[in-house]
């Protein structure tokens, strides 16, 4: 088997529909498992006889979410490359999804569906902390998720470790589930400049204007250095995925040209990351 991927999250978060994005990407999906029997499932798939060569199971967390921390620690021992997707998302968003659907969230014992979320939440933080990738889901659709599971899952499982450059802005919010978040709110923002101002960072005219910025030399460089630094220092942690965001004010300018520059830089050290542009339309 040459990809084992497990899927747990927060009810409502998505977990059905990263299951069918990854089944649609050719995985074998196993779905709503308890998490009692994912190691012998996984036990049974992983002779070369199987016939399966990457395997999906979704952990039904629920009220079993003391058994699948200890399973993940057991898994992990057990199987080399192991990858734990956890899906979160915003508590009032889930409220919501929850509302429209008018199923019975399985925390749900004083009736509060806002207490229930909590209640499950921190249940699973040990899950979330355990896990290689997170995505928030809170301001994905369903086609948005689908584009995140495929950026993460349909190429490259052969890549020490999957990275991602994201751009975005302040304004719509700071991304969650990304590692690192860099502040490009200091360099002069091409939106006060009339002809560019209706352009984004990934025409010519806008990114031109923010590498010839003086200060932009200084940080290029920096952050250059920053990650020859730690990309190989990842690496050899064992970490599976990096998200390395740049933010600006609106995530259409700024944070855009230098996201692309990035995504170049990170590609010269060995990693050709997906590049996600947030909030460019936005």
């Amino acid at each position: 088997m040459s990809a084992f991927v497990v899927i747990a999250g927060m009810s409502g978060a998505g977990r059905s529909h990263a299951a069918n994005n990854l089944e649609d990407l050719g995985w074998f999906v196993m779905d709503n498992l308890p998490p009692s029997l994912i190691p012998k499932v996984a036990e049974l798939a992983r002779p070369p006889g199987a016939g399966i060569d990457r395997l999906a199971l979704v952990v039904g967390t629920g009220r079993h979410h003391d058994e699948a921390a200890a399973m993940i620690d057991d898994l992990r021992s057990q199987i080399p490359g192991l990858r734990i997707l956890f899906l979160d998302a915003a508590t009032d968003v889930l409220v919501r999804r929850y509302e429209s659907t008018r199923r019975r969230h399985p925390f749900s014992e004083t009736g509060a569906l806002a207490e229930a979320i909590d209640a499950e939440r921190a249940a699973l933080e040990p899950v979330r902390a355990a896990a290689d990738v997170v995505i928030d889901t809170t301001e994905l659709n369903v086609h948005q998720l689908r584009d995140r599971m495929s950026e993460l899952f349909d190429a490259g499982e052969g890549q020490a470790m999957r990275a991602t450059v994201m751009s975005f802005g302040y304004t719509h919010g700071i991304p969650l589930d990304v590692d690192m978040v860099i502040d490009c709110r200091f360099l002069p923002n091409p939106h006060w400049v009339e002809e560019l101002k209706p352009l984004s960072g990934l025409d010519a005219g806008v990114a031109d204007f923010v590498m010839a910025q003086p200060v932009t030399a200084g940080f290029l460089e920096r952050m250059e250095s920053l990650l020859a630094l730690l990309l190989p220092e990842y690496v050899a942690e064992g970490k599976s995925y990096l998200t390395v965001a740049f933010g600006c004010t609106g995530g259409r300018h700024r944070s855009v040209a230098v996201a692309e520059h990035f995504a170049k830089v990170l590609a010269t050290l060995g990693h050709e990351p997906a590049v996600v542009h947030r909030d460019i339309d936005k």
